[in-house]
C-alpha cells in the first residue's frame, strides 16, 4: 500500500492511498480522512462515502466538505473509487457502465465478473485493509450519493452487523425499475430480473433485511427526480415494511456538489451519533 497524497486539513490529514485489490484485480485507490483526535491515540469510528456515476475517490474529498464534520466529531472518512481501473479492465461506452459506474454489485456476466466486484471490495476487502493500517475502529457507517447511495443503502441493509448507521444523497432506490439500474443490472448480472433483487433497497426493505433506520435528503429540483430515482418508492415500502426511513425533500437543491456540501454536516453528525452511542 503506498500513500500518494498527504494535506494538512481542519486540524487532521486528507491522504489518498494506492493498493492492489485482490477482489478486484487491478490495482485501486481511496481516500482516507485522519481527524485530529487520531493524536490523541486510541481507534476512532468510520464512516465510509460511496460516490456516484463517473467519481472517482476524488470528488468527495474535495467538493463536499466533509472534513469540517469530521474533524469536529471525530470520525474517520473513507471515500473509495467507484469502480476497478486499468488497461485491463473492461469498460463500455458512455458513461453509466463500466470504468466509474461499478454500482457496487458482484458482477456475474463476461466480461464484467472478472473485475467488477465492487459489493465484495467494500464489505470485506476495504475495511480490512483500512482497520489493518489506520486506527479505526469497528464502528462503521455508510453514506452515499446517487449510484453511491444505491450502494449505501443496499450493503448497509444487507449487513446490519457491519454498519450501525445508512444515509443517502439522491439515491437511486429501486434500480430495477429505472433506466440506470436496468442497464447496469442486464449487462453485470444478466437477464434474470430475480437476481437483481438482492441490490435493490425496495425489495430488500420488503424482505426485511435489516431495521437500521436510514437517512435520505433528495433535492426538488433534481433533474433525475422521476426519471432514475424516485424516492417516493423507497418510502412506499419503507411504510408497508415498517422501517425506520427519514426522507427529507430538501426543496431547490440538485444533484450537485452544492447539494451534498449543504447538508453534508447534518449527516456526519447523524453517523457519529449512532457510532459512538
Amino acid at each position: 500500500m503506498q500513500r500518494i497524497e498527504q494535506h494538512a486539513c481542519f486540524g487532521g490529514r486528507q491522504e489518498v492511498w494506492q493498493h492492489r485489490s485482490e477482489v478486484l484485480g487491478c490495482d485501486m485507490r481511496f481516500a482516507v480522512y485522519l481527524p485530529p483526535q487520531v493524536a490523541q491515540g486510541g481507534q476512532l469510528p468510520v464512516l465510509y462515502w460511496l460516490s456516484g456515476l463517473t467519481c472517482t475517490e476524488q470528488n468527495f474529498i474535495t467538493k463536499a466538505g466533509a472534513q469540517r464534520y469530521a474533524a469536529e466529531h471525530g470520525v474517520i472518512l473513507v471515500a473509495p473509487d467507484t469502480s476497478p481501473r486499468g488497461d485491463e479492465v473492461a469498460d463500455a461506452e458512455g458513461y453509466d457502465l463500466g470504468k466509474g459506474a461499478g454500482f457496487y454489485v458482484n458482477a456475474t456476466q463476461a466480461p464484467w465478473a472478472s473485475h467488477y466486484r465492487m459489493y465484495d471490495y467494500i464489505v470485506d476487502e476495504l475495511p480490512a485493509l483500512v482497520e489493518a493500517n489506520f486506527p479505526a475502529s469497528e464502528a462503521r457507517g455508510i453514506c452515499g450519493h446517487s449510484m453511491g447511495g444505491h450502494g449505501a443503502l443496499v450493503i448497509g441493509l444487507r449487513n446490519p452487523s457491519r454498519y450501525r448507521s445508512i444515509s443517502a444523497f439522491s439515491p437511486i432506490v429501486a434500480p430495477s425499475q429505472v433506466p440506470w439500474g436496468e442497464k447496469a443490472f442486464t449487462a453485470y448480472l444478466g437477464e434474470d430480473r430475480a437476481a437483481w433483487q438482492e441490490y435493490d433497497a425496495t425489495a430488500l426493505l420488503a424482505h426485511g433485511y435489516a431495521r437500521t433506520p436510514l437517512l435520505v435528503d433528495q433535492g426538488g429540483a433534481d433533474e433525475f427526480l422521476e426519471g432514475q430515482l424516485r424516492p417516493q418508492l423507497l418510502q412506499s415500502a419503507a411504510e408497508a415494511a415498517n422501517h425506520p426511513l427519514t426522507l427529507r425533500m430538501q426543496p431547490g437543491y440538485d444533484h450537485s456538489y452544492y447539494f451534498i456540501a449543504s447538508f453534508i454536516g447534518d449527516h456526519v453528525a447523524w453517523h457519529a451519533k449512532a457510532l459512538k452511542g
